[in-house]
């Protein structure tokens, strides 16, 4: 019986009312979510969010929950001071018994709760593409109010987490080691990746020179971790905010045009229905950039789609790295997947490299507005 799965975990928070039922919710890949509903005294129901922090991802939930807290705080007041209802703009946690957002149970499990969002959606896919200007407004805001937040004293949960270079070397020595025998297999795809060693490297490369400033960055920027108003149909909250850290604006971009403006799901394995979206691309642009132009520089929105082809060079080779490995860290239905996987981000990057001057002069085109 679920509730007897989250028993001590539901008595440990100040929820307001009775508890009614839970519901496991099964979208999210790493943390446990379940969905909470509470009668209050005066017979209206409460919907709350219960998490179990997936401590093998996340090592330290106390430094998740920190980084959290301080950038929702931070974002809280800014709003506040513009004299926006932040209501439905962020996550609101509920506290624990112990005083703290973060309670750990019996068994040694990591368990946080917040106000379910009434009224909103988190789309999987765009079916109409106004989902992904929204999208692009919802990250661009996120990115805008973060934009005077010291990114330097954020804790780093998943070290070197986009450092390109360092994901090369550990790729490297996974072809030297060749632990579950399928080098030989892959020799092409090695050779597409070693061909891009130094286009990988070049957002490290501008943010160690000072091209680049360090960000707030949130680090997984997919379609459905913006919540739409059903109501408006506009961008209401940014959520899943475990790895928000250090970073540059151009990986949040670019990982959410890898993922958003693909014409096919990231294990495709019929290489030719893969392509770059460029009205998708547009849309999405367009909003990030109206939301986020007076923050970010000029050089850093010219930059933009270079985080587009690093974002898909690098999951290409996280992929593989992971193949070579015997699949290690991404969950896998078959024992080709994350090759399948690689494939597809590879042929993917292809097009983006085809369509980069394209692309570089829209986003151009919207810094002369």
């Amino acid at each position: 019986m679920l509730y007897n799965d989250i028993k001590q975990a539901i008595r440990q928070f100040n929820f307001e009312g009775k508890y009614l039922s839970a519901e496991e919710l099964r979208s999210g890949n790493i943390n446990s979510t379940y969905k909470l509903i509470f009668v209050k005294p005066d017979g209206t129901k409460k919907n709350y969010i219960l998490q179990r922090i997936n401590t093998v991802v996340f090592k330290d939930p106390y430094k998740v929950m920190e980084n959290i807290t301080n950038v929702l705080e931070h974002i809280d007041k800014k709003l506040r001071a513009e004299g926006e209802n932040t209501e439905r703009k962020l996550l609101h946690f509920v506290s624990a018994k112990n005083g703290s957002y973060l309670c750990k149970d019996a068994n040694g499990y990591f368990w946080r709760a917040y106000i379910f969002v009434d009224g909103v959606t988190a789309y999987n896919s765009i079916d109409d593409p106004a989902l992904f200007y929204e999208a692009g407004r919802g990250f661009g805001a996120f990115q805008k109010n973060l934009f005077d937040f010291p990114a330097d004293v954020l804790h780093e949960t998943i070290p070197d987490f986009h450092n390109t270079k360092r994901r090369f070397y550990a790729f490297v020595a996974a072809i030297a080691e060749d632990k579950a025998g399928r080098v030989h297999e892959i020799e092409e795809e090695i050779d597409f990746l070693f061909d891009r060693r130094k286009m990988m490297g070049e957002i490290v490369d501008k943010i160690d020179a000072g091209v680049l400033p360090t960000r707030v960055t949130h680090n997984d920027t997919k379609l459905n971790n913006v919540l739409i108003d059903d109501a408006t149909g506009k961008a209401a909250c940014v959520i899943d905010l475990d790895t928000v850290m250090p970073g540059s604006s151009l990986y949040d971009y670019g990982d959410a045009i890898r993922f958003g403006a693909s014409t096919a799901a990231e294990d495709e394995s019929d290489l030719s229905k893969i392509t770059i979206n460029m009205e998708l691309f547009k849309l999405f642009t367009k909003g990030f950039v109206e939301e986020i132009a007076n923050a970010l520089s000029d050089e850093e929105i010219h930059y933009l789609p270079l985080g587009a082809k690093v974002m898909t060079c690098e999951l290409a080779l996280r992929f593989l790295t992971d193949y070579i490995n015997g699949d290690e860290y991404f969950k896998v239905n078959s024992p080709d997947h994350n090759l399948v996987r690689a494939r597809a981000q590879m042929k993917l990057l292809t097009e983006i490299e085809k369509k980069y001057d394209e692309m570089t002069e829209y986003v151009d085109s919207l810094i002369s507005r």
